[in-house]
């Protein structure tokens, strides 16, 4: 205000103030230093509100909003399941010029991992995506309540369980067993392996051979089990049913009881077990029984072995072709190739046959009785459907290493495996026999080592090529269901109704 009671603007603006008290220097409030004609005590004004002008120098600051610092708030706690309890987001203002951004807290610093740290407490602990998205499957509770342990998530991930020993899948009353579902997985690369033979040429302990275990582990802890010593010496059988095993390369091998068993039939008769009533006959249930068994494993394996240890009984190649003939039509999934006699061949499924001539003699190493074994098979098997050669070849291992593969004519698939024995003391003993000049060096065996032999014989099983069991693809958990009808249906055909009737 003037002296004339007008008001001068600009005069005492806040401007003009600010730009006077940088010129002075600092002193008392209310001390005047312009001059002695205004020397007068500083009175502080009052403003409209009501409150005191701040005697500091004025600065213009936004508004800033406080909250309690990050070390003092209550943690939010774990939510109850069935409900959501979030807290509300704490908003936070801040100068430009002090370094941060508004909606952080101050003493946030501006980097990458404080923004994240800040938002994860925005809007709590999440898990990463992948660990969220296995939990959501089949955990519906635990995955909408957002309490999800990101390490149960990863257990899922982890590989199937390894199986320590054989488990049922048709028990000794030719009753199907759900056992082995729980070790099955999804997934359609698999490789189905059956065997079948006479009782006593050493099927479990090849398939022991093929899945698990290796020559120079202790028999007894065989995935399969063999005949022991007692069992062998009053003429019993070991294996019953049949026995599953899946590896973790997720190959299925299935060992069988022995077909046409003579220990299978003296139970039969010397404890009276009944017998269904279709069966008239111990020896007709047992010939049936194993043509059911051998049926079953024509239609859901990809690779049949038949075990013998001698060479040869023509019976064997009569029983396969008549468990060829009984066995259930099973379409494929190709139907395009057609016979040249218009029959539509590839419309019945024929799974791979290999013949093993177990415990081997050196005389049938020989090249010329080889030549002659596979000829004799060649002939036995010409008007079978099943895929008895071209699969496997004893030449391609390099067992005879100056023949080649045009001195077999007609190669079937025939392996030769001999009686297995500790190398070390066969070597010994042979060697011991020979004078003195030669006795360090190793015994003539006439063919490789017996471990060297299961080696190749695995990988040319493994090699098989995996062809449709059925018209569509079948995964594990299918292949079973699909091998539960099929056993089934080989227990109700009618054809193997009307042959017992024949043999009988």
């Amino acid at each position: 205000m003037s002296e004339s009671g007008h008001s001068q603007p600009g005069m005492y603006g806040q401007g003009r103030r600010r730009r006077r008290r940088r010129e002075r220097d600092p002193g008392q409030p209310g001390q005047n230093l312009s001059g002695p004609s205004r020397d007068r005590d500083y009175i502080p004004r009052e403003r409209r509100d009501g409150s005191e002008e701040p005697t500091g120098p004025l600065l213009q600051k936004t508004p800033i909003i406080l909250a309690k610092p990050p070390g003092e708030r209550s943690k939010p706690s774990a939510p109850v399941s069935g409900t959501t309890s979030l807290e509300k987001p704490i908003m936070l203002i801040k100068t430009r010029e002090e370094g941060g951004k508004p909606g952080t807290s101050p003493d946030v610093a501006p980097s990458t991992s404080s923004a994240g740290t800040a938002k994860l407490e925005r809007e709590g602990q999440r898990p990463t995506q992948p660990v969220y998205q296995i939990q959501n499957r089949g955990m519906g509770s635990a995955a909408s309540g957002g309490a999800v342990d990101p390490v149960i998530g990863q257990t899922k991930l982890l590989p199937p369980e390894k199986m320590k020993h054989s488990i049922k899948l048709v028990d000794d009353q030719m009753n199907w067993c759900d056992s082995a579902m729980e070790y099955l997985r999804d997934q359609t690369d698999m490789l189905v392996v059956g065997v079948i033979g006479l009782q006593g040429t050493g099927k479990s302990t090849v398939m022991s051979l093929l899945s698990a275990n290796s020559p120079e582990e202790d028999q007894r802890a065989y995935v399969f089990r063999a005949q022991s010593q007692e069992i062998k010496e009053r003429a019993g059988n070991q294996s019953s049913g049949i026995d599953f095993y899946i590896t973790q390369e997720r190959v299925i091998f299935l060992d069988t009881q022995p077909i046409l068993s003579p220990s299978i039939l003296d139970h039969l008769i010397n404890n009276d077990r009944k017998l269904p009533p279709e069966y008239n006959l111990p020896h007709t249930y047992v010939e049936m029984q194993s043509l059911q068994i051998t049926a079953f494993l024509f239609t859901v394996c990809h690779v049949v072995i038949v075990i013998q240890d001698w060479f040869t009984d023509s019976n064997i190649y009569r029983f396969l072709q008549t468990a060829e003939m009984l066995k259930p039509s099973t379409p494929s999934a190709s139907h395009d190739s057609i016979g040249s006699s218009g029959v539509d061949d590839a419309s019945e499924y024929y799974p791979h046959i290999v013949f093993m001539q177990n415990k081997a003699r050196r005389e049938e190493f020989c090249p010329r009785n080889l030549k002659k074994m596979h000829m004799a098979v060649d002939k036995l098997m010409a008007h079978s459907h099943l895929k008895y050669k071209g699969t496997l070849s004893m030449l391609d291992c390099n067992i005879f290493p100056g023949l080649s593969r045009d001195y077999l004519e007609t190669e079937v698939n025939l392996f030769l495996l001999p009686l297995m024995e500790n190398d070390g003391d066969d070597t010994l003993t042979r060697a011991g026999s020979a004078p003195p000049l030669f006795s360090l060096l190793p015994g003539y065996r006439g063919h490789p080592s017996f471990s060297s032999l299961v080696s190749k014989f695995r990988s040319q099983i493994l090699a098989m090529s995996r062809s449709q069991l059925s018209h569509t693809i079948l995964t594990e958990k299918n292949w079973f269901h699909y091998a539960a009808r099929i056993w089934d249906s080989v227990k109700k055909s009618s054809a193997l109704s009307e042959y017992s009737r024949l043999l009988s």
